[in-house]
């Protein structure tokens, strides 16, 4: 239930503290007082959209602030909620809700923790429900319908996973449309035909172009290194005064110490030795590297060839060898793709088949709940139109087929007749704005038996009835609200006579400002306004002491 609420500078309200009981509150004032800005501050309380219009003039900060205690039964999921939104919970399971705004913006707190209009809309639906006149036309609409049947029905677990099959055949569906854009056509699968055949035939292997380079600069500068090559050697071993003759001299030289220096003359000569076989070492490796670079013609020929392939292959799929390899194994797994899209194309048509057959087992399940529940909710909505003044009338649901879609296949229409002999017709064709607002609240005091939702916020609920049908809807709010708390917007005295509570907004208008009031009402003052909403005078005085006989707890 909501314990209290707090408005400041919101439209014409300086400033208001409203405590509400349990059962039911009646908030009633003359046209224009201002009972629209305290349906305001709830519907913010509830994650309303706010314009900047609404702070009071002459100010620059409006706050609203309330403490619901949920119902119970609503505990577990409204935890669940704060847990998943990583809202802290209070030891006592009270939610305090407090908004702040100002001309630049708005922030919103729940338990004192930041949160977003979204996360307020969503742990508001579990506790407040909130019927105003524009719903009451929205009970007209099939989707609204459809929507009181499955919550008396109780048919969440299964919509839910309706909707779950619905989401995989929309992923399935997803599927095929990538799997249409991604595949080859005939045209595309010949040219990646023709990439793989080219670069398998030049079949490159892994830093050869780098390799082939090196080879075609030697090749091409065979002259110069044939003779810097044959200079060496020669220099080294085959020249007069050569390099190795002139080792060979030193080694003569030093062969004496062998009798006077035996103890180093050995290791003078093993170095001698060493240098010596270095260098015919490094002389064979210059005629070695000379005889490799005099390709013949045809083999340089051969070698640029080569090196013009390897070219062609990387201008075409590179830059580099390694993005021609990736370029052959995409063209592969693309020709993988078309050569294997019949068996693809086999698969997800099959898969689809699956998840169709799941959702339409899964509508059929649902349409037959409906079916029973619809029986059991007319039932019910027929006795409580009877309590209402419509002493014969008849309230049937037709059910037809529609499209699939997340909440199954069915469509239903309430019809409605109000008088005897006249055939039932959609409730939106034969139902006047009075009788549209008692099947309402016929249709709010059956759900209220199965909802979980601890309050109802009525917007004139009373709007357009009078008389003795008056004294009967205040009757059955007021059995509705030892149900439920409600919150009652009224202008009938015969429904806020019932209330438990009765709270009145005034205006008080100066030359300078108006401003809207809201307060508690003693047993005094309620008949006071009871008989100005009956028209004032001693007469009416006396009828609204009256009506407050069978409130049973006038005044708390």
């Amino acid at each position: 239930m909501l314990r209290w609420l707090h408005i400041k500078n919101l439209a014409l309200v300086d400033e208001a503290d409203l405590e509400f009981s349990p059962g039911f509150n009646a908030v009633t004032g003359e046209t224009g007082a201002g009972k629209s800005v305290l349906m305001g501050g709830i519907s913010l309380l509830l994650g309303g959209r706010f314009d900047k219009s609404m702070i009071r003039q002459g100010t620059e900060r409006c706050e609203i602030s309330g403490e619901f205690h949920p119902d119970p039964a609503a505990e577990e999921p409204l935890a669940d909620l704060l847990e998943e939104f990583g809202i802290a919970r209070s030891e006592d399971s009270a939610l305090l809700v407090r908004r702040i705004f100002t001309p630049s913006g708005g922030r919103i707190f729940i338990n004192s923790s930041p949160a977003t209009a979204q996360i307020l809309r969503a742990v508001g639906e579990l506790l407040v429900d909130v019927h105003s006149p524009e719903e009451t036309f929205g009970l007209m609409k099939n989707s609204v319908q459809l929507k009181a049947l499955d919550r008396f029905a109780h048919l969440e677990e299964l919509l839910g996973k309706t909707a779950a099959a619905w989401d995989a055949i929309r992923g399935v569906e997803a599927e095929m449309e990538e799997f249409r854009k991604s595949m080859p056509d005939a045209e595309e699968a010949e040219h990646l035909r023709r990439v793989v055949a080219e670069i398998e035939g030049v079949n490159p292997e892994e830093g050869e172009d780098a390799r082939l380079e090196a080879v075609h600069s030697a090749a091409s500068n065979a002259k110069a290194i044939l003779e810097i090559a044959a200079a060496a050697s020669a220099a080294l071993s085959e020249s007069d005064d050569s390099i190795m003759d002139r080792l060979s001299a030193v080694r003569r030289l030093l062969r004496p110490l062998e009798s006077i220096d035996p103890a180093y003359a050995g290791s003078f000569l093993e170095k001698c030795d060493e240098l010596s076989e270095a260098l015919s070492d490094l002389a064979g490796g210059l005629q070695s590297r000379a005889s490799s670079v005099d390709l013949d013609e045809a083999e340089f020929a051969a070698l640029e060839e080569r090196i013009r392939d390897l070219q062609n292959l990387k201008r075409r799929y590179g830059p580099e060898i390694p993005d021609v390899f990736a370029s052959l194994a995409d063209a592969q797994r693309r020709l993988e793709l078309f050569e294997n899209s019949a068996q693809e194309r086999n698969r997800l048509e099959n898969r689809m088949k699956e998840v169709k057959n799941a959702h339409a087992a899964l509508c059929g399940e649902l349409s037959r709940a409906r079916k029973k529940a619809a029986a059991a909710l007319e039932k019910k909505l027929r006795a409580e139109i009877v309590k209402l003044g419509f002493l014969r009338a008849e309230f049937q649901t037709e059910f037809s087929e529609t499209v699939p879609g997340p909440n199954g296949a069915d469509r239903i229409e309430f019809l409605f007749s109000a008088n005897p002999g006249v055939p039932v017709r959609p409730l939106k064709d034969v139902a006047s704005s009075g009788e549209l607002s008692r099947v309402m609240l016929a249709v709010k005091t059956v759900l209220a038996e199965v909802d979980e939702i601890p309050t109802l916020v009525f917007d004139e609920i009373d709007a357009n009835i009078g008389g003795e049908i008056a004294a009967v809807v205040a009757g059955e709010l007021q059995k509705l609200g030892r149900k439920k708390q409600l919150l009652c917007i009224s202008h009938l005295a015969q429904v806020a006579a019932r209330a438990d509570r009765h709270f009145a907004v005034e205006k008080n208008v100066t030359e300078r400002s108006a401003v809207t009031s809201v307060r508690k009402l003693s047993q005094k003052e309620r008949i006071l306004e009871l008989a100005r909403m009956l028209g004032g005078g001693p007469a009416a005085e006396k009828h609204a002491k009256t009506l407050l006989v069978p409130s049973e707890n006038a005044g708390s």
